[in-house]
């Protein structure tokens, strides 16, 4: 790492979070916190998560809401009875048509809550705990000067146990240390457990697919620089892991994503695969979307 990364890494990095809520909710002084949970398809892991943050409303967090992406199975009423404010993303900025894409119900969230600050928890998390939450939520709380923390984790998958992740390890990270190598130090790029101030969140662009945490982290470092960064331990994240060639397509979001915000020229195409079908290989292409929402104070100042 560069000596400039390593003075960032050794103070503001957290290896051993030990916030309480107690001292998280003295460290509010008037602020407010709002949980975003994005779903799709959820129905088994969404309830566990919510529960564990169900604890904290009312005191070190003030709304918890999950943000439904157009779930065809009983994710929306497990979420609810689980005890959190269900929304569809068809709800909310309703006069624009929903983009497919995590990225785009992320988006719309900021239009469904009023919290301070946003903390985003994935919902496909297997065994969460709410430590999740109050380890976000520390360096924020704690310094007026951090915008974004990410999270970073084991990932006990079963050829690795350790790292970031295949799609980390493969394309985000190589992709940082040459285009942007003061980032070179963030555990988890990628990462879907993170929290940041709203006003950070809505003077950015959103990238409507996986590339909307890459893009939102490039956009901290270019807007307010390395100081604004941080990043915390939360311990062990397991949650269902997806095909190779599921990670072909979000590899190509966040290769696109990453390359635009760093000001590289694109040539928008289609991926193409390749699969067997009876002992042939045959190519098999997906449009893979790179766009962008814009910034939701433009949205909301233009309504």
């Amino acid at each position: 790492m560069l000596p400039s990364v390593e003075a960032w890494f050794a103070t503001h990095t957290w290896q051993q979070p030990t916030w309480t809520v107690d001292e998280l909710v003295a460290s509010k002084r008037g602020r407010t916190v709002s949980v975003v949970l994005p779903a799709l398809n959820e129905e088994e892991t969404v309830g566990d998560v919510v529960g564990v943050v169900r604890p904290l409303l009312g005191t070190l967090v003030d709304e918890l809401v999950v943000m439904d992406s157009g779930s065809t199975d009983r994710t929306a009423d497990v979420a609810s009875a689980a005890g959190a404010r269900v929304v569809r993303r068809e709800d909310v900025v309703p006069w624009l048509e929903p983009l497919p894409g995590k990225g785009e119900v992320l988006w719309r969230s900021l239009a469904a809550t009023s919290g301070d600050l946003i903390v985003f928890l994935d919902s496909d998390l297997v065994e969460p705990e709410t430590a999740f939450v109050t380890a976000l939520l520390g360096p924020l709380l704690d310094d007026p000067d951090v915008h974004l923390v990410k999270g970073f984790y084991r990932r006990p998958l079963r050829l690795e146990s350790s790292g970031g992740g295949r799609v980390t390890e493969l394309v985000a990270r190589p992709l940082l240390n040459t285009l942007r190598p003061e980032l070179s130090g963030v555990v988890q790029p990628l990462g879907g457990e993170y929290a940041a101030t709203r006003s950070f969140l809505e003077s950015v662009p959103f990238a409507a697919g996986y590339g909307v945490e890459i893009g939102l982290l490039l956009d901290a470092h270019r807007i307010y620089g390395l100081s604004a960064l941080a990043q915390v331990n939360l311990g062990v994240r397991k949650h269902r892991n997806r095909s190779l060639l599921q990670l072909g397509v979000m590899s190509s979001q966040i290769m696109g994503t990453a390359l635009a915000r760093c000001q590289v020229p694109l040539q928008a195409g289609p991926l193409t695969q390749f699969v067997q079908v009876d002992g042939e290989w045959l190519p098999d292409s997906t449009d893979v979307l790179v766009a962008d929402r814009p910034p939701m104070v433009h949205v909301v100042e233009e309504r």
